[in-house]
């Protein structure tokens, strides 16, 4: 069960990584307004996933644990994204960055 709720988690990234990045490049010339009513609707199915997959996850994991298993999969998301997606170029010190946040997660999960 704890796989289903490291998916879910996975999932709901890619919908708020969307809702809240994806305007940058699809909506550049939308109104405000229709960009964020549009962010809505996308973020929407995020918590439709989000909620239940927190509420699983805190049977398996505490709330420290999950938050961080959240942190790490919201950053993993973004950086497949921003590189596949929005063509930002990646960088080297984005890879130490993210080890040394992978570091802390660890930490969080030692006994």
């Amino acid at each position: 069960m704890r796989a289903v709720v490291i998916l879910m988690l996975i999932f709901s990234n890619i919908f708020m990584t969307y809702a809240w990045y994806g305007h940058l490049k699809d909506f550049k010339q939308k109104a405000l307004w229709t960009v964020i009513l549009i962010s809505w609707g996308v973020a929407f199915f995020e918590y439709i996933i989000q909620v239940p997959a927190n509420r699983i996850g805190s049977q398996y994991f505490t709330f420290t644990q999950l938050k961080t298993i959240q942190e790490v999969i919201s950053l993993s998301v973004f950086v497949l994204f921003s590189v596949f997606y929005l063509k930002e170029p990646f960088q080297w010190n984005y890879v130490l960055g993210f080890l040394l946040i992978c570091l802390g997660a660890y930490i969080v999960f030692m006994r």
